[in-house]
């Protein structure tokens, strides 16, 4: 398991019902439920916009210290990226902040977000997130897709529909797999890939 049990008295108190829900849920390895996952929103991304669209990298990314991408997609012909990424790097800690989905059809577009490391590091120019939140309340962190091509504003809304109707189907598959946060874990490695 990736993360300590949470007994820093200094972390937020958030943070640290974050990380022992997702302790107890038995999440935070990659997992090849959660890659096909991140593929299949990709694709429909990359179907829903046409010709607009080129096809996105995809995560299902839990936010503790670090990001943690325990589902990816790499297009291809585009540079793989890691696992893990920094907590100040990247779009999801808005999303996790706002605890809302945040859709940026060219982060051109946006002063406040075109700075971002991302930007540089990858050349990520589309952005849309919607964040995770489990039946209890918490959340555990966001899925989303990113892209090396902008696209034009109105690609914004369908986008930010995509990206929350996939949000409650990562929700729903994480409790069937993990037997509904009962410990139940045998689950998860027989559950269905699509939600």
């Amino acid at each position: 398991m990736p993360f300590d049990t949470p007994t820093d008295t200094g972390l937020d108190p958030e943070l640290q019902q974050r990380i022992q829900l997702l302790i107890d849920l038995g999440l935070g390895e990659a997992d090849e439920q959660f890659d096909a996952f991140a593929a299949d929103l990709a694709n429909a991304f990359a179907a829903q916009l046409g010709d607009d669209a080129e096809t996105p990298y995809a995560m299902v990314n839990l936010v503790t210290s670090e990001q943690q991408f325990i589902g990816l997609h790499c297009p291809e012909g585009k540079p793989p990226v890691g696992r893990t990424m920094s907590r100040d790097h990247g779009y999801c800690p808005e999303v996790v902040d706002r605890r809302n989905a945040l859709v940026l059809p060219d982060v051109y577009a946006h002063p406040r977000f075109a700075g971002n490391a991302v930007v540089d590091l990858i050349g990520i120019r589309t952005y849309a997130g919607a964040p995770l939140i489990h039946p209890t309340g918490t959340l555990l962190g966001t899925v989303c897709i990113v892209g090396t091509t902008g696209l034009p504003l109105s690609t914004g809304e369908p986008s930010r529909e995509l990206i929350k109707d996939h949000a409650a189907r990562l929700v729903d598959l994480i409790d069937q797999i993990t037997g509904h946060g009962t410990g139940h874990h045998a689950a998860r490695r027989t559950a269905p890939a699509h939600g």
